[in-house]
Formats: structure tokens, C-alpha cells, sequence
């Protein structure tokens, strides 16, 4: 059977996520996330793809970028995991495969959706139980969109930007974005969306990929609207598998 085809469009951005395979680690130690960091830099500035947020847990990564063109983030991943898998195999001394098959992607809508993948991504290492504080997770971008580091690789997104007037003010309005919950709804719709290479967004947004790239209209489950982001604090997300 015929692999189906990403969905690819540029100046979109893409929710990507790449496992280990059988679920297996894909870093060992800190040398190979730096590593993994290093070649990531490396194939954003040879793709110009901008990177908005990522996190690298134990056994996948996940990254929200966007291209400059088609087939720039197919380049980007493709850069990134041949020059990283061949060290890792050399420094661990093993062979063959590390990623599990092909990586996902799913095409984000520039609306609230942007920032929904956002914390997903950030909040990452709190639902998996690694850290009560994403702020404190060395591997991720959340230190960043909080205002406590600054990494050359990242370029934040127009919906990032418009949270504050100026980067202490923006850095502020994400810290309290943390703290309220993503739904249970709005969790499985960016998983879901993301495990069958879909659109995620409003149903404009959707009908435009689709007509843009010929797609057919999706099956499945059908979750129109993610909740939209409030500005007030509530409950920080429930902690659930690593996803």
C-alpha cells in the first residue's frame, strides 16, 4: 500500500513528532540531547525553517516549526535524524534503526491552535512526570517562552509575540498560560489530528490545506474547535501519560 502523503504547506506551521523505536530511548544522557540540539540548529539555518517550541523526552521529541517552502521540513528531518542517529550509534557502539518509522506531522491553524501546540509541548515533561515546573526542564523551550534563557535557534511565532507588548510582558502572559489547563478535548484533538497527519484548526483553515493540496477530506473523529485561550489562571494540567 501506498504511504499517504503529508500534508505540506509553506508559511504553515507543523506540529512534529518523531519516537524511538519500539518506544525505546533515543537519548541515553545529556551528551546526546546536546548533540540532538547542535544538528537541530544546524538543519534549521540549511532549511531556514523556523523553530517555535520543542522538547526532547526520554524516548521522542517533538517540535513545532515552520517552512519556507515544500519540502523544507522534510529536509529539516531528514538533515536532522541521518547526522544524529549516525553519532549515537558510533558513541553508543550500536547499528541500525533509532527512529520508529516515518515522523508525524499535522499542519497547525495560526489562530489559538499555534499556542495550544505551545503548551502541549512545554507541558510535556509535567504530564509524564518528570518535573512539577516545565520552567525547569533543561530540554525543552518553555525556560525560553518564560523569559528565563535565551536559545539562538528559536523564532517565536506571530501568535507568541501577540500575547505582550514587550518580551518581559510576554514571557509574564505564557507563565500564566501554563497554568491553565488543556482539555481533554483539546489534548485529543492535537494527538489525534497529529497520529493521522491532519489539519488542526478551524474549518476554513482545514477546507484551505485541503484545497491547496488536494487532499480528501479526513475521516475519523471530527473535533472542530479547540477551547479558546483565556488570560486567567486556573488549575495546571492534569498529569496523564507521556505523550
Amino acid at each position: 500500500m501506498a504511504r499517504q502523503p503529508r500534508l505540506d504547506l509553506p508559511g504553515i506551521p507543523q506540529h512534529v513528532v518523531q519516537r524511538g523505536n519500539n518506544r525505546l530511548p533515543c537519548f541515553l544522557d545529556d551528551a546526546d540531547r546536546r548533540r540532538y540540539l547542535t544538528l537541530l540548529g544546524e538543519a534549521l539555518l540549511d532549511t531556514d525553517c523556523k523553530l517555535h517550541a520543542y522538547v526532547l523526552m526520554d524516548n521522542h521529541v517533538h517540535l513545532l516549526t515552520t517552512p519556507p517552502k515544500i519540502g523544507a521540513v522534510a529536509r529539516l528531518m531528514q538533515k536532522l535524524g541521518l547526522g544524529y542517529v549516525g553519532q549515537f550509534n558510533a558513541r553508543h557502539r550500536r547499528t541500525g534503526t533509532l527512529w520508529e518509522g516515518r515522523y508525524k506531522v499535522s499542519l497547525v491553524d495560526s489562530e489559538s491552535y499555534v499556542l495550544h501546540c505551545h503548551r502541549h509541548i512545554d507541558l510535556n515533561p509535567v504530564r509524564a512526570r518528570m518535573t512539577d515546573d516545565p520552567t525547569t526542564f533543561p530540554w525543552s523551550s518553555c525556560a525560553s517562552h518564560c523569559g528565563l534563557r535565551q536559545e539562538a535557534t528559536l523564532s517565536p511565532h506571530p501568535q507568541y509575540t501577540t500575547l505582550a507588548a514587550t518580551p518581559e510582558a510576554r514571557a509574564e502572559a505564557y507563565r500564566q498560560l501554563l497554568h491553565e489547563a488543556l482539555s481533554d478535548d483539546d489534548l485529543k484533538a492535537i494527538r489525534t489530528y497529529l497520529q493521522q497527519q491532519r489539519a488542526l484548526g478551524r474549518d476554513d483553515f482545514r477546507a484551505m490545506v485541503e484545497a491547496k493540496t488536494h487532499a480528501s477530506p479526513a475521516s475519523g473523529p471530527r473535533i472542530a474547535h479547540l477551547t479558546q485561550i483565556q488570560t486567567t489562571v486556573s488549575e495546571p494540567d492534569p498529569v496523564s501519560a507521556q505523550q
